[in-house]
């Protein structure tokens, strides 16, 4: 594959050289790093002069040669340079100076020419290349605009042939005049001067429209006057209105798709695109047009968001008859500063923290909350345009908005969601000219990695998923983990849905939709689906994870949590790091829609771990090694913030306080998913192991070394007995010490009884048999000695063994451990040899021949037992 770029911004001789170029390469696909400049987009949409395919849909993995024109910096094709590290052939046509940031290619043009242009102008006429009249348009555009219409210093007798060149094979330049044109005439700098004072804007769902009106006597092309008013005013849209003889010329412009220009004049039988457009009427009264092409956009133009669509639900809502002190305390409690106040499960009014705080502080804290509430505060309904909720909060300076159905609390919108909407739509705007790169991925769509790096099964279900939600009024979402590995292009094991609605209730019908077994857990609101589906002959097995959305409060530091439902975004909010507070929306509508809230995005690129709050580690200090776990398995930093806090909860003694088994969890997660020796270290310079073990040293480190690389070589001979390597590591942190510190460290990590058990069997299994381990290689006593323990307790010899020792368990792994006689019980009887204590002396002799490497079939082992009866 061949693919035509050119830098970020792309102006008139950016397009016409990917034009040309197409015509060198005509295998080749053009594709652009970012945005047009809005004169060079305009041409575009008018003239359509070739195919413009999206970064999106081309597979840079295919790619084999990169053609980049009028640039030769790495920085100004974006995306693309990342092909510059593969191995691509690059051909290069630039005329700019050469700089440090070069682009290495493979085959170069570069010349100093006014405009890269008139270089490939040049190659046509030399090669005897046909060109249209528009491409020779569009050529001589990109060598007008580059060289200010051949007077700018840097233009060159080469720019001023070409052009010359251009006109013969057709160049227009009348065209070229149109989308060049600065300069105003005395005649239209009047009209503009007519129009600006006329101008008139009107705010239509939340879209800024401007209208301005002129007379001109003469008929003329007074479209280029359209885009001098656009430069000078800041608007969405702009519609001129210029009276003439008898006929009346409205020119449209655009810079929103959701302001369609071309459809809207054709209500007036013109035409056009989005972004531009014109209609000629017969004269009527103006003001009467006005009325009616305004009727007309707001038909057409409808508000991109209502206030449902970013709303929180469900809410958090308080009784009228609750106490102030109640109120502050549910508020501390959930981490709010506002609250609907209910009475007989209708809104009645809007509580706040500040009004809470003061009546406290006027000794008011046992009054009704009732009795305070602002009772005139501003609501919406679910379809409430949202500029016109943004609008009233900045009028009214209300911080918090209820959003009601029939009297009913359905919902909030809060000045931070307002404030990220805003900044979402200032991005929006900004994408039609800023350079892909500088713009933030606030709203990102993640719905070609998920089906790029999920199984295709799974990416099937999310499918389905959503179009449930859509059917059930619900909001489904993917979070976790799993969008942290797909945002690092990682396929990830885990698959978790949230639901902002009745999970289970969710989970029972998408089970009956795809066949699968539901195991709910009511009182937590979940349920676990599992799925088992048939590929070429191969049953594939997995689960899906499937909870309410869920909010929690802890009523002590290290305490449980206590669980409630809730929104989406509460939901994240109580996870861990921002890099596992991220969700996919499913819901057919925005399936693929990254949600973002906390940075989460931001932090993977930068490779750090950040919490979401101050007390996080305080409310579950096992996050502490959490944030090491995931520290060491992704390479991650944790910030100096995080850090510190961790250090804090230490410092409090916050987890001495912790109950269950949630530390057992993580430590065992810790030793299974990272390196141990590095781990225990880091838990070690934290402060975090003195309050599980008494003391972590050299000896311990090289002794979890030692550990590491003995698992590594028991991986290398593919055992068929599975072991858990983090009990390994576990039995290494309690060998050295004593009866009574195992017994603490156990206890205090809460182990459960069985792995204790399990634990200090190995131990003192594996001490015992390195007591009274054979001091000569015998095989058969090596065989003996061994072949009763379980794998782990052999693995944990092999890391305290001496080097001869060492060797005899090597051989037992790799030779000895199936070794079996191959004759039973029944073929002695055969033999005549009746049952008792003979059998057993003659099956350890046959064993011991065996280990000696003698007795290979069953007929040899025959033929020693006759000899042996003998």
């Amino acid at each position: 594959m061949q693919i035509i770029t050119t830098h970020l911004n792309a102006d008139f001789d950016a397009l016409a050289c990917c034009m040309a170029a197409k015509k060198l390469y005509p295998e080749a696909d053009i594709v652009l790093p970012g945005s047009m400049e809005k004169r060079v987009k305009l041409f575009f949409e008018t003239f359509k002069p070739f195919e413009i395919k999206k970064l999106k849909e081309i597979d840079l993995d295919k790619v084999k040669t990169l053609i980049v024109v009028d640039t030769r910096s790495v920085h100004r094709i974006g995306e693309l340079a990342q092909l510059l590290k593969k191995p691509v052939k690059v051909h290069l046509y630039d005329h700019h100076p050469k700089t440090e940031d070069d682009i290495k290619a493979d085959f170069e043009i570069t010349e100093q020419v006014g405009a890269l242009a008139s270089l490939f102008t040049e190659i046509f006429r030399k090669k005897n290349i046909p060109i249209t009249p528009l491409e020779a348009t569009l050529l001589c555009l990109g060598i007008y605009e580059e060289t200010g219409c051949l007077v700018f210093p840097s233009t060159t007798e080469r720019d001023v042939l070409a052009v010359a060149y251009l006109l013969k094979r057709g160049a227009n330049l009348n065209i070229v005049s149109q989308f060049l044109k600065e300069e105003l005439s005395r005649e239209e700098v009047s009209l503009l001067n007519e129009l600006l004072n006329s101008l008139q804007e009107y705010l239509i769902n939340g879209i800024r429209v401007n209208i301005a009106h002129a007379v001109k006597e003469e008929p003329q092309d007074v479209s280029h006057i359209a885009h001098k008013v656009m430069d000078l005013i800041d608007t969405d849209a702009l519609f001129l209105i210029i009276e003439m003889e008898d006929k009346i010329l409205i020119i449209g412009r655009s810079n929103t798709p959701q302001v369609d220009v071309g459809s809207i004049l054709s209500e007036f039988g013109g035409g056009g695109h989005w972004a531009a457009g014109s209609a000629t009427l017969k004269e009527r009264p103006v003001n009467l047009l006005i009325d009616e092409l305004i009727k007309i956009i707001k038909q057409q133009v409808k508000p991109e968001k209502i206030a449902k669509d970013l709303m929180t639900t469900p809410v958090i809502s308080v009784q009228w008859d609750r106490t102030i002190k109640e109120v502050e305390d549910m508020m501390t409690k959930y981490g709010i500063n506002a609250m609907p106040v209910i009475k007989n499960n209708k809104y009645i009014g809007v509580i706040t923290r500040g009004v809470v705080e003061k009546a406290i502080f006027h000794g008011l804290k046992k009054s009704r909350v009732g009795d305070f509430a602002t009772t005139d505060a501003y609501t919406a309904e679910q379809d409430t345009p949202l500029w016109e909720i943004e609008k009233n909060m900045i009028e009214l300076n209300q911080r918090f908005v209820p959003i009601l159905k029939d009297d009913k609390v359905v919902g909030v919108i809060t000045r931070t969601d307002i404030l990220r909407n805003l900044y979402e739509e200032l991005i929006r705007k900004f994408k039609i000219s800023k350079p892909k790169e500088e713009i933030e991925e606030s709203k990102k769509n993640v719905a070609n990695l998920m089906k790029e790096f999920l199984p295709e099964e799974i990416y099937k279900i999310l499918l389905t998923a959503g179009s449930l939600a859509e059917e059930m009024g619900y909001g489904v979402y993917l979070v976790g983990g799993s969008i942290r590995d797909l945002l690092m292009r990682k396929p990830s094991p885990d698959i978790d849905i949230v639901v902002e609605g009745d999970g289970i209730a969710f989970a029972q019908e998408l089970s009956k939709i795809i066949n699968g077994k539901v195991i709910p857990h009511r009182r937590f609101g979940t349920a676990k689906i599992l799925i088992e589906i048939e590929k070429n002959g191969e049953v594939k097995r997995f689960s899906i994870d499937i909870a309410t959305a869920r909010t929690e409060y802890y009523e002590s530091p290290a305490a449980l949590p206590k669980v409630e439902t809730s929104s989406i975004k509460k939901d994240l909010y109580r996870r861990d790091f921002t890099i596992n507070a991220l969700a996919v929306k499913l819901n057919t509508k925005d399936f693929g829609l990254l949600l973002d809230f906390f940075g989460g995005q931001r932090d993977i690129k930068d490779k750090k771990i950040r919490v979401l709050h101050n007390l996080s580690f305080v409310e579950d200090p096992t996050r502490a090694i959490r944030a090491i776990r995931f520290s060491e398995k992704l390479g991650f930093k944790i910030s100096k913030h995080t850090e510190n806090l961790i250090k804090l909860a230490v410092k409090m003694s916050i987890f001495e306080k912790l109950k269950g088994p949630r530390l057992y969890e993580e430590l065992i997660l810790l030793l299974k998913e990272t390196l141990p020796h590095y781990s225990v270290k880091r838990l070690a310079d934290y402060g975090l192991l003195k309050i599980l073990h008494p003391s972590f040293d050299e000896k311990l480190f090289n002794e979890l070394v030692k550990a590491h690389e003995t698992v590594q070589g028991m991986e290398l001979l593919f055992l068929k007995e599975k072991y858990r390597k983090e009990f390994i590591y576990l039995v290494v942190l309690l060998w050295n010490l004593k009866s009574h510190e195992r017994e603490e460290f156990l206890k205090r990590i809460c182990a459960p009884e069985n792995v204790k058990k399990q634990l200090i069997e190995n131990i003192t299994s594996a001490e015992k048999a390195l007591q009274n381990f054979p001091s000569e290689e015998s095989f058969l006593e090596v065989y003996k000695l061994l072949s009763s323990l379980n794998i782990e307790t052999i693995i944990l010899m092999m890391i305290y063994a001496e080097e001869q020792q060492k060797r005899a368990i090597s051989i037992y792994l790799t030779k000895l451990k199936e070794i079996k006689p191959l004759l039973r019980g029944e073929d002695l009887k055969k033999l005549g040899i009746q049952p008792g204590p003979v059998y057993k002396k003659i099956f350890d002799e046959i064993l011991k021949e065996k280990l000696q490497g003698r007795l290979l079939s069953k007929e040899e082992e025959i033929e020693f037992v006759k000899k042996f009866g003998k």
